[in-house]
């Protein structure tokens, strides 16, 4: 196929960046905060750009990856505006995607590539499951979670209580009455639900009322959010199977997923982010 047919049709505005090496205006477009499990395709070819898991928030008002798959960025350097950039582009139809930067330090790999949204497509991955645990603080449930093979995604945020969009100070603050919780994609082929459970149970202290070690507060509540009646039945069981192992009663509640609100950038992979150890509970 040629460029003339990747790109021929495309809208105005499409063209006008994919083929003009145009910007969309920041803060506009559909993806800039867009973070479900899937893959972001070229919009001309088709052709997978980044998987949905490098993709964070960078404050810039432009979707931002940290990675790519292999093979499918080209890099030209960029003089436009009396500045020194690097443009990337699709590798297949070389359709322009935006630019990347280097040294920002927002994330490990030290890396954002800062991509227009009309540049790109979302497409699904239905073969994946979401789970939802609270288990105290969320930065050592998101590292005990993520390492998992098995585990597509994993992020940080609020669940559960009376607000939207609640930042971490309102959390913090007991007013809103939501949990500190992660959100888990997984490959139910490779990790069951029920091994995800296990890990829930092992890694926090289910008996300690809206406490985890020093933490105290109802964001810190132990807590599970089911998506499916399946779900709902296997944490019930769960706790049938673990209660003798503890001296004390169960106080973990079970309860239907509400809206699963992501925290700020910087709580994503904290722990890792920081080189810190372990959340000690």
């Amino acid at each position: 196929m040629s460029s003339k047919d990747f790109f021929s049709d495309l809208n105005k505005e499409e063209r006008d960046i994919i083929v003009n090496k145009g910007t969309e205006a920041p803060f506009t477009g559909i993806y800039n905060n867009h973070f479900e499990a899937g893959v972001f395709i070229c919009r001309a070819c088709k052709n997978p750009l980044y998987e949905s898991k490098t993709k964070f928030n960078s404050g810039c008002g432009w979707p931002s990856f940290d990675d790519e798959i292999p093979g499918a960025i080209s890099r030209h350097e960029d003089l436009s505006g009396g500045r020194v950039r690097t443009e990337i582009c699709c590798s297949n139809c070389n359709g322009h995607l935006g630019h990347v930067f280097h040294g920002e330090q927002i994330t490990e790999k030290d890396t954002r590539h800062c991509v227009n949204s009309l540049s790109i497509q979302f497409k699904k991955y239905n073969n994946l499951s979401k789970a939802y645990f609270g288990a105290g603080c969320f930065w050592n449930v998101e590292r005990v979670f993520r390492e998992r093979k098995g585990v597509y995604m994993c992020q940080s945020g609020y669940m559960g209580g009376d607000t939207i969009h609640p930042n971490y100070k309102e959390v913090c603050s007991g007013e809103t009455n939501h949990a500190e919780v992660v959100e888990i994609y997984f490959d139910e082929n490779v990790i069951s639900y029920e091994s995800l459970l296990d890990i829930f149970w092992k890694n926090h202290n289910p008996t300690t009322l809206n406490r985890q070690g020093l933490d105290i507060g109802t964001q810190y509540r132990s807590i599970i959010f089911y998506t499916t009646d399946v779900q709902r039945n296997l944490a019930l069981n769960s706790i049938e199977l673990i209660k003798e192992k503890w001296s004390n009663p169960i106080v973990t509640k079970i309860e239907k997923a509400p809206v699963f609100f992501r925290a700020e950038e910087y709580h994503q992979n904290y722990l890792n982010k920081n080189n810190l150890g372990n959340c000690s509970l």
